[in-house]
Formats: C-alpha cells, sequence, structure tokens
C-alpha cells in the first residue's frame, strides 16, 4: 500500500487523514507525499497571526505553504510572469490544489478601477473555507520589499470593493522564486494587511523520483474523481 512507503508512524497517520478529509485520489496522495507536503504546510513567512488575531494561527496552516512546487507546468526558472499566469490558467485545478484544499478560481489579471486608475491582480482566488478573497501576485526572480506594498494595496482594494460583510478579511499570498527570510521578515512586519510570501521551484524533486509522479493529465482525471476509495490508501 501507498502509505506504508512511510516508515514514520504519525506521518502515515497524517497523510491517511488529510487524504481522507479532501478526498485525495492515489495519484494526488502519492504527488503529496513525493512532494513532502507535510514539511512543506504551514512553513512559509506571513504576518497571519499578528493581523488576524484568534484565527491566523489556523489560516496560515492552511494557505502559508513554502515552497509552492510547479513542476506540472512545464516552465523554466526563465519564466516571467505572464507566462506563469498563462501556465496556471491552463492548469487550474492543479494550481489550486498546489495553493492548498478549499481553493476555487476568481479570476486572472483581475481589474479594479479606483477611482479612473486601473489596476490589474495576477490571480484572484477565494478559500471557501475561511470565506474569504485571496490575492496572488507572482514575482519572478528573488524577493523585494516592495513588492509587498503592491500586494498590501491590493488586499485593502479587495476588501473595500468587493469584500461583502458577512466575509473575512482578504489575505495577500506573494509568490517568489527566491526570497532572503530576514527581508521578508521586516518587510512583513511594515504591513498592514494579512500577508504571507512563498518561494515556488519548477523542479524540487530529484530526477528518480520525478520519474514517478503522475502524469499532469493523470493528476488532472484524479481531481475530477468524488472521493478516494478508502480501500485504496
Amino acid at each position: 500500500m501507498l502509505l506504508n512507503k512511510l516508515n514514520d508512524q504519525e506521518l502515515r497517520r497524517w497523510y491517511a487523514s488529510k487524504a481522507v478529509g479532501h478526498g485525495w485520489s492515489v495519484a494526488v496522495l502519492e504527488h503529496q507525499i513525493l512532494t513532502s507536503l507535510h514539511s512543506r504546510t504551514g512553513s512559509a513567512p506571513n504576518n497571519l497571526e499578528a493581523r488576524l488575531p484568534g484565527e491566523g494561527t489556523d489560516l496560515a496552516r492552511a494557505v502559508a505553504k513554502d515552497p509552492l512546487i510547479f513542476d506540472f507546468l512545464g516552465l523554466t526558472e526563465e519564466a516571467q510572469e505572464h507566462a506563469m499566469e498563462e501556465a496556471m490558467t491552463l492548469r487550474m485545478a492543479q494550481t489550486l490544489t498546489e495553493f492548498g484544499p478549499g481553493f476555487a478560481f476568481v479570476g486572472r489579471q483581475h481589474h479594479l478601477d479606483v477611482d479612473g486608475d486601473d489596476f490589474y491582480i495576477d490571480l484572484l482566488l477565494y478559500h471557501v473555507p475561511s470565506d474569504r478573497y485571496v490575492v496572488v501576485e507572482l514575482k519572478a526572480g528573488k524577493f523585494k520589499p516592495e513588492h509587498l506594498g503592491q500586494l498590501n494595496f491590493y488586499a485593502a482594494a479587495v476588501n473595500d470593493m468587493l469584500r461583502l460583510p458577512r466575509q473575512a478579511p482578504t489575505v495577500g499570498i506573494l509568490a517568489c522564486g527566491s526570497k532572503n527570510e530576514r527581508t521578508v521578515r521586516y518587510a512583513l512586519d511594515g504591513s498592514s494587511q494579512p500577508l504571507t510570501v512563498m518561494s515556488y521551484t519548477y523542479e524540487a524533486l530529484p530526477a528518480n523520483e520525478q520519474a514517478t509522479l503522475p502524469s499532469p493529465e493523470a493528476i488532472t482525471a484524479a481531481l475530477e474523481q468524488d472521493h478516494t476509495d478508502a480501500s485504496e490508501l
């Protein structure tokens, strides 16, 4: 059985619980194990607990993953933001799964008209479990503090222009090619909105492990299944 490949009993329980709770197929479960989801979950630097007292810690576990692994996009390190957006849109089911359970796609290059000034959000998502918008900005290359200024603005604008009274405050995600942890922490301290900064990679696995992954087509098909047969775990 797939879970028997894990030597640690606690890890086996963790992945089994996630697979049942989120309805993963065997192909998706295999992908999550091979990309060490347990070590990536909740590990992205963020200010969620400080900006959202009482819920930020649990929210960080749900949305603050680091790194994001976009091996299914078929891109290289030289890819720019536009190419990333295009590839993510074409493989949206896989993209949402990598961001985490409960994400829904709202739009790409979502237009905001701020008193005649035009702004465009790279990806606008919705986190259904916490009932909130999630703004995603993509930055090729290394993190710069000014990136959070833009993301902070977008989160504030979405709160004012799109968010309904019943909805939770908007969260911003910055996905960048690399980052200096200390620089990120300083920038997060100066941001008024709840934000998290994630790095991304296209090739996080050794070649021999990548060869064992299901194809993008297989993962897409698996994501369309309603539930995992518990006996397959």
